[in-house]
């Protein structure tokens, strides 16, 4: 089980904003964390990195992006608003009457997401998706040179919600995915280090990925390390919820343990690892297909330097890109023992060209 000192690390984890490109104030609370395991080294790319058995002759890469999506400032007008352009994947109509928290250069900014009322909609436009252009952010402010005193363009931020824990192991939170991907890359590493196999197993904390139509910071740090085998740490769709359609996206439930990717970019070694580690473990788990990409770190790693045989990890979560996805500690918990356990098995004979 998680120790109550890593569900509190992890609290902390999530409530730290770091939209892709920005995520300094997430990697930092990472950083500090990771000093307990080992060095910590980083990149220009911004990736955080934590080698444990370091010069062994075989190296694992564990990967999950610490950046979360966001907005960012576009323009200040002569009335003091704030409007904003999106970092990642949004889906606009969450955004409406939320809070934002810029970072700014001096400190936190608060704003509120202002939108036209319904009053003031033409009826036959009441029906119409919100668009980004409808919203702008009131951060209290009276004249551009006002805000332009705490907020400037360019600037990020997130939605201003906290971690909050529901019954049965849930906790909910606008930043699981994937600072849970992080979490579980520095668990799975402080497992490993307490009972080590012949393997190195670099646990980074990745940038960039929800952007990363060029490969993110994960790109970067797999040509970096150089490892034999690469684990990405991601969050997947959970099926156990009204209106899922489990025949486009398997069966995968809140609390039934992890889901493995199987698939086109897949290390079919490196899935049968992981796949038999489970089942040595007696632990729970679900396979998702992937007949294209995964939309993950894993989409790129596996192409890094002369290939990579990578798998993917990832943990059920409900209402994906909201303020309030959802997943279960004991997921999270089984996840990370599993990713150990399939790391001690990888040694420098095993063969993962026998596809």
């Amino acid at each position: 089980m998680l120790s109550t000192e890593s569900v509190t690390f992890l609290k902390k984890l999530l409530d730290a904003p770091g939209p892709s490109g920005f995520e300094s104030p997430a990697a930092r609370v990472w950083q500090e964390e990771a000093r307990k395991l080992s060095a910590v080294t980083n990149d220009v790319a911004g990736n955080s990195v934590a080698i444990v058995n370091g010069g062994a002759p075989v190296t694992v890469m564990l990967a999950g992006h610490i950046d979360e999506i966001g907005v960012i400032v576009t323009w200040i007008d002569d009335e003091g608003f704030a409007w904003i352009g999106p970092i990642g994947g949004w889906d606009p109509q969450v955004l409406v009457g939320q809070r934002i928290r810029f970072v700014g250069q001096d400190g936190d900014v608060i704003g509120v997401v202002g939108r036209k009322p319904i009053h003031l909609i033409k009826r036959e436009d009441r029906d119409k998706p919100v668009k980004f252009e409808d919203l702008w952010v009131d951060i209290g402010a009276a004249s551009r040179a006002e805000a332009e005193e705490r907020l400037a363009v360019g600037d990020p931020g997130v939605i201003d919600t906290r971690v909050i824990e529901l019954p049965n192991g849930r906790l909910a939170s606008r930043a699981i995915d994937d600072r849970i991907g992080a979490f579980v890359v520095l668990e799975a590493l402080r497992r490993y280090r307490e009972r080590p196999g012949v393997g190195a197993v670099a646990a980074v904390a990745t940038t960039q990925e929800e952007i990363g139509f060029h490969g993110g910071g994960a790109l970067i740090a797999a040509g970096r390390l150089g490892p034999t085998m690469a684990i990405a740490v991601d969050v997947t769709h959970a099926t156990d919820h009204p209106t899922a359609e489990k025949k486009d996206s398997g069966d995968h439930r809140i609390g039934g343990g992890p889901v493995l990717s199987r698939g086109s970019v897949i290390s079919p070694v490196a899935f049968r690892i992981l796949r038999d580690a489970a089942r040595r473990l007696e632990m729970p788990f679900s396979v998702e297909a992937a007949g294209r990409g995964t939309s993950t770190d894993a989409d790129f790693i596996h192409l890094a330097r002369e290939g990579i045989a990578t798998a993917l990890v990832s943990i059920p979560n409900r209402y994906m890109h909201s303020p309030s996805e959802l997943v279960s500690l004991e997921d999270i918990d089984r996840a990370a023992t599993l990713i150990a356990e399939a790391c001690r098995s990888v040694t420098p004979e095993t063969d993962f060209t026998n596809r």
